[in-house]
């Protein structure tokens, strides 16, 4: 036992990614205690409302991931989980109930920065003993401190979001960007003038005049407007897309799955939530955002053409968005990249 503790604690350690950490713990979890089931739920807001998704499925030793989230997955208001929203109104750290069918039931909230984003369920036909309640207990532990650890390396200290180390990390070997042959496989002018194709979109937003902000009220309120742009942010996107704070009053968006129009309507909604809302002090502000489809260019590239767009939308009225592809076919911007674009991205 003592052995397979050990290998199982290595290997728990040796992750680096959310979902491979949370696949070495209940691995190591049915290993260690050969419990029936074990389920992880990511807990998420869509529209200001609470919803649970399975992530992640245990049974019998069998793993199976669902590593990406898509519209068509099946979600659950989080009315529908009882102890889960138990354990968030209360704070509590578990909650165990017996079935009506005498399946006895842990629910495990991991707590991070007082929020619940994953719970762990674990499901046994018969009662947990004490052996049993401890290796749970003490490999849970494990996870919420290195899943602490680990967030605390992958998010930006002031608005919570992932940061440019994340990014950097994680753009080129993230399911949303498209395999070399997908990209190649699709005819570059359908992709470009498309509407109803569904892709994976890249935007680049920068606050509207933020110096001018920072000189006239100050760097605690200029704080604070990136901490509520990003609250925003927040609340404009899907649990799957991904949001990154690069630096300064810079962010990045990656959107994923979704129709070129119906892009350009999630974007301009996040712009218009932003314009609508009253700043503490400062009162009204705006953002600019470009975006462009993730294809099989790389990184660099497809940011530089995001970034050019953004850099368009600024030089051209601020408080808008525009499309790189659409800039390009209109004669706008040239669809080469320079070194110097480059330079000024990075």
């Amino acid at each position: 036992m003592m052995k397979l503790l050990l290998k199982n604690l290595t290997d728990i350690t040796a992750q680096r990614e959310n979902t491979r950490l949370a696949g070495s713990v209940i691995t190591a979890l049915y290993q260690l205690t050969k419990v029936h089931q074990i389920r992880v739920h990511d807990i998420f807001s869509l529209r200001e409302e609470l919803f649970v998704q399975e992530k992640m499925f245990l049974d019998e030793g069998r793993l199976s991931t669902i590593a990406e989230h898509t519209d068509d997955d099946p979600k659950e208001p989080l009315s529908n989980f009882p102890a889960i929203a138990e354990c968030m109104r209360q704070h509590k750290n578990e909650h165990y109930v017996v079935d009506s069918d005498g399946t006895h039931v842990l629910w495990l909230p991991v707590w991070l920065h007082g929020k619940v984003n994953t719970c762990i369920e674990i499901r046994h036909p018969h009662a947990y003993d004490v052996a049993m309640r401890e290796l749970i207990d003490g490999v849970f532990a494990i996870y919420c401190n290195y899943q602490s650890l680990l967030d605390y390396s992958e998010r930006d200290a002031l608005t919570g979001l992932f940061n440019r180390k994340t990014f950097d990390e994680q753009f080129s070997r993230h399911a949303f960007a498209i395999a070399p042959h997908e990209a190649h496989s699709v005819d570059n002018n359908e992709r470009r003038h498309s509407g109803n194709a569904k892709s994976h979109w890249l935007a680049v937003v920068d606050i509207d005049h933020f110096k001018q902000v920072n000189d006239q009220y100050g760097h605690l309120y200029g704080d604070e407007v990136l901490i509520l742009v990003a609250n925003i942010l927040r609340t404009s996107f899907r649990s799957h897309d991904r949001i990154f704070r690069f630096g300064g009053e810079e962010f990045v968006i990656l959107l994923r799955s979704t129709t070129l129009d119906d892009a350009r309507k999630i974007f301009d909604r996040f712009r218009q939530h932003v314009q609508d809302y009253d700043f503490p002090q400062v009162g009204n502000v705006t953002v600019s955002l470009g975006f462009v489809n993730i294809s099989h260019e790389t990184p660099v590239v497809i940011l530089g053409h995001a970034d050019q767009a953004l850099y368009h939308a600024k030089e051209n009225g601020r408080n808008r968005i525009c499309y790189y592809d659409e800039l390009v076919t209109s004669g706008v911007l040239s669809p080469e990249i320079s070194t110097n674009d480059i330079v000024e991205f990075f």
